[in-house]
């Protein structure tokens, strides 16, 4: 999931809010300034935060539409005054994909129903993830992409634990 907040402490009540409904965070990416556009800076403010989190608790990918409209009410709860303090983009990783959850239509999005779409955002090749051309300047920079690959590693770990794919896949081998 990624999250932008207003503060550290907005940043720390919607880890707690999300920890709540998804189970507990496992892996986050360090806390860094959000300055790759203003789109956001009328409702919360300048000073954006950015952080990516991912959960102990695997999810099942049909689930992205009902997890979108659920953090939506949640960013509604923590809003003050009518004004979000939290963003809360949530999607899934798989060992070839990070995709993420959006209420933005655009040509390289697929509908997923009530107005929520999935984007495909990053891509797995030759041991890295990679943006596509519509990729998040966040999700580009090198800090998301390594921890993009630290959650790759993780959920590797737990198929194998889980023997969804057996440890002789060669998907699951480390530069795969």
């Amino acid at each position: 999931m990624g999250v932008l907040a207003s503060s550290q402490e907005a940043l720390e009540k919607a880890e707690r809010r999300v920890e709540l409904r998804y189970g507990e965070i496992d892996l986050q990416s360090a806390v860094f300034p959000f300055n790759y556009t203003t789109y956001y800076n009328e409702e919360m403010g300048e000073g954006i935060l950015r952080q990516f989190i991912s959960f102990e608790n695997l999810c099942d990918p049909g689930e992205l539409r009902r997890a979108k409209e659920e953090t939506i009410g949640m960013e509604k709860e923590m809003s003050l005054r009518g004004k979000r303090v939290a963003n809360l983009d949530p999607g899934y990783l798989n060992l070839s994909t990070v995709v993420l959850a959006t209420t933005k239509d655009a040509s390289y999005r697929v509908y997923l129903g009530d107005r929520i779409y999935a984007e495909a955002t990053l891509f797995y090749r030759k041991g890295e993830f990679r943006p596509f051309e519509w990729t998040y300047s966040d999700y580009r920079e090198e800090e998301s992409l390594r921890f993009f690959r630290e959650v790759r590693e993780k959920y590797k770990e737990q198929l194998r634990q889980r023997r969804v794919i057996p440890k002789d896949n060669p998907r699951l081998k480390t530069n795969s």
